[in-house]
């Protein structure tokens, strides 16, 4: 049995204002050649499949031609929703769904319910859980559970392993897998994930997992390992900058009858890198050693100990893809941790009251023809008082 992990596609996302949805139908076609050069038995989505509750309409065409196109490929797909899903649309059609070989898991309901996957001498069972807020789930799942995170996935595990030992005492032996929108103890946060902790502490434990042929996690977009039967395999594309080093793709988890034989990274490329850069802004514009930067989409931060003029237009005129620019001087003797109030007590006369408030404003000393402009409105508005 091979399974292809997947989670947190996002689609509908935007990267610092820029559209992706061209870039996830790319990484689309990748996990499709994956799933037929790698002759997949079924695929497992562990939630955040839309970036947001109600997306459009065109995210959704994606979505529907990409789950069309794996279950021709001849794949199963069991989707859970994440906690950017709206649970109630996400699972909508889904008993029809069922019968086209795709399997949505996004109620409390069908926690207890596992997609059944044969193989030559056993059977996976596949059990979906949906992300739990902990303050709507608790009650549902019982009055004496508490609303936070460990309690309600707990409570569902523990559903879970019931349902096992019940089919293993009826003469239905099962491997079972299961699949969680979570933040498990030891995991390795990004920029990208949306905080869990509102409504109850956010890491659950590790060990909540123990005694499953395979948990396979969403939420966090680092491709990481934190039990050799537990993973997280990370977004398919990078999805903030702090995201620019970690390795983007699936898992191929392979099973046979004894239990996990194998996890296997899968690597998708993205149509753009990304690239962190810092340094003065002539040293990067005259660095031969950034070319491969000009094709990418950059985060860029100049240690000018002045504001260099115009200083975005002059970054992208070297590396186009630039979509956040900040600064910060190399020196610190401009005094950037002063508050206003500080820099306004020391000023001597109207003129360095009005050069001071540039200078604080864009974090570069007045030139000297502003200057200038400055004196002369002031003479202008002071000759105009003195005729009053």
């Amino acid at each position: 049995m091979r399974i292809l992990h997947t989670s947190d596609w996002h689609l509908g996302r935007s990267f610092h204002g820029v559209g992706m949805l061209q870039a996830q139908r790319s990484f689309l076609d990748q996990l499709l050649a994956t799933v037929r050069e790698e002759n997949v038995d079924a695929v497992l989505i562990s939630g955040d499949v839309y970036d947001r509750a109600l997306p459009g309409v065109d995210v959704v065409g994606l979505l529907d031609e990409a789950l069309a196109s794996i279950t021709a490929a001849g794949a199963r797909v069991v989707l859970t929703s994440g906690n950017h899903d709206s649970a109630a649309r996400l699972g909508f059609g889904g008993r029809i769904f069922e019968q086209g070989g795709v399997h949505l898991r996004t109620g409390i309901a069908g926690i207890t319910s596992p997609v059944l996957l044969e193989t030559g001498s056993s059977t996976v069972a596949v059990y979906g859980i949906p992300y739990l807020e902990p303050r709507l789930a608790a009650p549902e799942l019982g009055k004496d559970i508490s609303p936070t995170h460990a309690a309600v996935l707990g409570e569902a595990v523990n559903r879970i392993r019931q349902d096992v030992s019940e089919r293993r005492e009826a003469g239905h032996p099962v491997q079972p897998v299961v699949m969680a929108h979570t933040f498990a103890s030891g995991g390795i946060t990004s920029d990208s994930e949306r905080d869990l902790t509102v409504g109850g502490v956010g890491a659950v434990p590790l060990d909540l997992f123990s005694g499953f042929t395979y948990a396979a996690l969403g939420h966090l977009h680092g491709r990481q390992e934190l039990a050799p039967n537990v993973w997280y395999c990370g977004s398919p594309l990078p999805y903030s900058f702090s995201e620019a080093r970690q390795s983007k793709g699936g898992l191929l988890v392979d099973l046979g009858g004894e239990g996990l034989r194998s996890v296997t990274p899968v690597p998708w490329t993205a149509p753009k890198r990304l690239e962190i850069l810092r340094g003065t802004l002539e040293g990067l514009l005259a660095d031969p050693g950034l070319t491969d930067a000009e094709d990418a989409w950059c985060q860029v931060t100049l240690t000018d100990d002045s504001r260099p003029a115009w200083a975005m237009e002059r970054i992208r005129s070297r590396f186009p893809g630039t979509l956040v620019l900040s600064f910060e001087p190399a020196s610190g003797s401009r005094g950037v941790n002063e508050s206003y109030s500080q820099r306004l007590a020391k000023a001597t006369d109207d003129l360095d009251v009005c050069c001071g408030f540039l200078d604080h404003v864009r974090s570069r000393e007045a030139a000297p023809e502003e200057t200038d402009l400055f004196a002369e409105v002031l003479r202008k508005v002071n000759a105009a008082e003195v005729a009053k």
